[in-house]
């Protein structure tokens, strides 16, 4: 069922690697023709074309932009105890980890009396985006509002399509509502970017500062779109999972954490890294007989039949490890004997899930981490969402007469050498009379 790279034999380069394994493609420029004209309706017209945008592609038009506080609290209090105490937990172990996180102010002492201080400040208005087409992610919400709250976030604003009710679905409301999150937009797609990076006056919908959170294509080009206007997490592509496994792996494990994260997408990316062959047929037998009894059997097909799924068959760890750095994978899973050491040499991947019992779906709701990571080999430079996501740093200097005395001359000769004289200028004039 998954397609098979067998690369036995082969010392291959990072480049080549990077054009062999399994990829798929998320082409946000082909779709920015669509998005573009979205985007600036919004900008011009603010929350009315935000609205008939919505009702021409969601078919829902809400009362209002923004959620009466009491049809969030209503949701809370219709939620099933279960899912209600797992929504607890989850956040209470996601508040653990990124509670740890928040950095603190230094200052540096260059030289005598020259003081440089590096201080931490939140980002004041975050606008998060949580997606609810082929699924209901409360556990989006959390990611993406816990690590906010622990920076110390003054507002958050969450913008979520609406539903046949013509609100988000309530168990996103209900998250929020847990979560103490008072703010929320019934609004999804490019347009809900665009609404949280322009506002709208008539609307009192006040415009954010950086926008994060998951979504499609479109949510994606639009993420693009008003990045020099407000910042952005990242630009997310399709989930996806690599695993390195060897002869001691379990084949029906491994075969079921590939099914799910296929369920997410059909354009999911599923790729098994082993060095047994053995291993290889088993896990593509299990895939082939089990997927098919899940809720979403047909997107997880086509996701493991796609380009970006697939089984690489390696001769070594060594070679394992070396092709899971150049594919750099969002969720990455060590199914080998020493999984740990085998952990310790990868540098590129957004989350790495050591050993049998922790899988890719603790992760996305109760490990602790955050399940907002680095797609498309971007692992490779980029982080996953945390609590640094929502703070800046404001270096500080603070210079005594003496202090500027002692390095004006280095300033001075620095300018002249890049012909900016007035640079040194500025400098010399504190102690001309």
């Amino acid at each position: 069922m998954l397609a098979r790279i067998d690369l036995r034999g082969q010392t291959p380069t990072t480049s080549e690697l990077r054009h062999v394994l399994p990829r798929g493609g998320t082409d946000i420029e082909s779709v920015l023709p669509t998005v573009s004209p979205i985007v600036e309706d919004v900008r011009t017209r603010g929350s009315q074309a935000a609205l008939e945008y919505g009702a021409k592609f969601d078919g829902v038009t809400p009362e209002s932009v923004r959620v009466p506080e009491s049809v969030i609290s209503d949701a809370l209090l219709t939620l099933d105890s279960d899912v209600r105490a797992a929504l607890e937990e989850s956040i209470r172990r996601v508040r653990a980890f990124h509670s740890t996180q928040v950095p603190e102010d230094y200052t540096v002492e260059i030289a005598p009396g020259g003081l440089v201080t590096e201080r931490w400040v939140p980002i004041e208005r975050v606008g998060l985006y949580v997606p609810g087409g082929k699924a209901v992610y409360p556990s989006s919400v959390i990611m993406n509002v816990v690590p906010a709250q622990e920076a110390g976030v003054d507002t958050l604003v969450i913008a979520s399509p609406p539903q046949e009710q013509g609100w988000p679905h309530p168990t996103i409301l209900a998250a929020c509502a847990l979560l103490g999150v008072e703010e929320v937009w019934a609004v999804g797609g490019a347009q809900a970017v665009a609404l949280m990076a322009y506002g709208c006056d008539e609307q009192s919908l006040e415009p954010v500062d950086l926008v994060t959170g998951p979504g499609n294509i479109f949510v994606t080009a639009a993420k693009r779109l008003v990045r020099s206007v407000v910042g952005i997490d990242s630009e997310a592509g399709p989930t996806e999972i690599a695993i390195i496994a060897d002869v001691s792996a379990d084949a029906v494990e491994v075969a079921y954490d590939l099914i799910s994260q296929a369920e997410h997408d059909p354009m999911a990316a599923s790729v098994l890294i082993t060095t047994s062959e053995q291993l290889a047929d088993e896990v593509d037998r299990e895939v082939a007989e089990r997927y098919s009894v899940t809720l979403n059997a047909d997107r997880v097909q086509e996701a493991l039949e796609g380009q970006q799924s697939g089984i690489v068959v390696v001769d070594s760890i060594k070679a394992a490890i070396a092709a899971a750095n150049a594919y750099a994978a969002e969720h990455l899973e060590i199914h080998t004997e020493g999984a740990e050491q085998v952990a310790q040499r990868i540098v590129n991947a957004g989350a790495i899930f050591i050993g049998r019992y922790s899988p890719v779906p603790l992760g996305d709701y109760s490990a602790g981490s955050n399940h907002v990571l680095p797609t498309s080999g971007s692992a490779r430079h980029s982080s996953g969402l945390s609590t640094h996501t929502f703070m800046k740093s404001i270096h500080v200097v603070n210079y005594s007469k003496d202090a500027l005395c002692d390095v004006s001359q280095t300033v001075i000769a620095l300018a002249d050498a890049e012909r900016l004289p007035a640079h040194g200028e500025a400098i010399a004039a504190r102690f001309n009379n």
